[in-house]
């Protein structure tokens, strides 16, 4: 880090604390060369995840939107949205990739899903597999049950 001052290039730090609920680090430090004080600040660099939707079109990744039918998939069921909707995208996050299709993040739920619960699961494929009478719904009943 160079010193506001002197434009020394290296320095101690004296004190780092979180700050801004812990997505932020607060770091006061010391230049070497001309002993002045000064703060810096160090947040996480969140890259932006472009979504390519079936129709070929692309839109930035929207968390609420998986939230959302997460939501509406696990009523009265003992799946936590928010912690499931948290680590898909982190997932996300960490596979570094700038593009992703809505059909990966799709599968992406129903696998976290069926694994936590089978109710939640199927509701969820319902709407995204877009069942189209009961025979397809019976189907993916009985895929499910033979894994």
């Amino acid at each position: 880090m160079k010193c506001p001052y002197c434009a020394y290039t290296e320095s101690k730090v004296l004190d780092s604390r979180p700050v801004d609920e812990g997505n932020s680090i607060r770091r006061r430090r010391e230049c070497i060369q001309c002993g002045k004080r000064f703060t810096t600040y160090e947040i996480i660099e969140v890259v932006q995840i472009v979504v390519v939707k079936k129709d070929g079109t692309r839109e930035l990744f929207d968390r609420s939107k998986i939230l959302s039918g997460i939501r509406k998939a696990s009523e009265k069921r003992p799946v936590d949205p928010e912690e499931l909707t948290s680590e898909i995208e982190a997932e996300l996050q960490n596979s570094l990739r700038a593009e992703i299709s809505s059909r990966e993040i799709g599968e992406m739920v129903m696998k976290k899903l069926k694994e936590r619960d089978e109710v939640a699961y199927v509701r969820f494929a319902s709407v995204y597999r877009e069942f189209k009478d009961i025979d397809s719904f019976m189907q993916e009943l009985k895929r499910m049950m033979q894994a």
